[in-house]
């Protein structure tokens, strides 16, 4: 399955990132890391059900 992220995604993850990374410093790099793991999971794991 491929995964397509749109621009305006890609813009609430790096408004996400900002807001992350204000409240504590490596925070916001946690954020994206644990939903791109999330996306390559779906993008691996879609359809099998």
């Amino acid at each position: 399955m491929r995964i397509r992220i749109l621009i305006v995604a890609k813009e609430d993850l790096e408004e996400g990132y900002r807001f992350y990374e204000s409240q504590s410093s490596g925070l916001g790099s946690y954020f994206l890391d644990s939903l791109y793991s999330d996306i390559d999971s779906l993008a691996y794991f879609g359809g099998i059900h």
